[in-house]
């Protein structure tokens, strides 16, 4: 009964958090039909650009992660407490999860960026919504 409440309370803050990034990605300017030649690709560099960026930061935390990794071997191997290790393992856990929202957020600005109206944009709000409660 324990772990059920809890998945149900990751289940709700995951809803608030897709609720969150769907509100912030609705006031970003989207491409349009009547955006002339010179505005598209610029959008399109940003996008590009933000990619790029966010690319960079994830390759840096999964390598943070697998630092812990190693760390937690380190430790087992070491023969320290329990607790210690839990501590740490804790840690990577929370590290692992915070990479994944990042990833999903990511996907969610380029999906919602590239849509070409608004009912794709919903459309891929909800494959990220279901891409969260499969995964999260």
């Amino acid at each position: 009964m324990k772990s059920r409440g809890r998945v149900y309370w990751i289940g709700r803050t995951l809803h608030w958090r897709l609720r969150w990034v769907s509100c912030k990605i609705w006031a970003m300017p989207k491409n349009t039909s009547s955006a002339t030649a010179a505005d598209a690709p610029l959008s399109k560099g940003l996008t590009q650009n933000y990619r790029q960026e966010h690319q960079k930061d994830m390759t840096n935390r999964l390598r943070r992660i697998e630092g812990q990794v190693r760390g937690l071997v380190d430790m087992i191997e070491k023969g320290r407490s329990c607790e210690e290790v839990a501590t740490q393992m804790s840690a990577t856990r929370k590290a692992m999860e915070k990479a994944f929202y990042r990833m999903m957020t990511c996907s969610l600005i380029e999906a919602v960026n590239e849509s070409e109206n608004d009912e794709q944009a919903i459309q891929e709000v909800e494959r990220s919504a279901r891409l969260l409660e499969k995964f999260a």
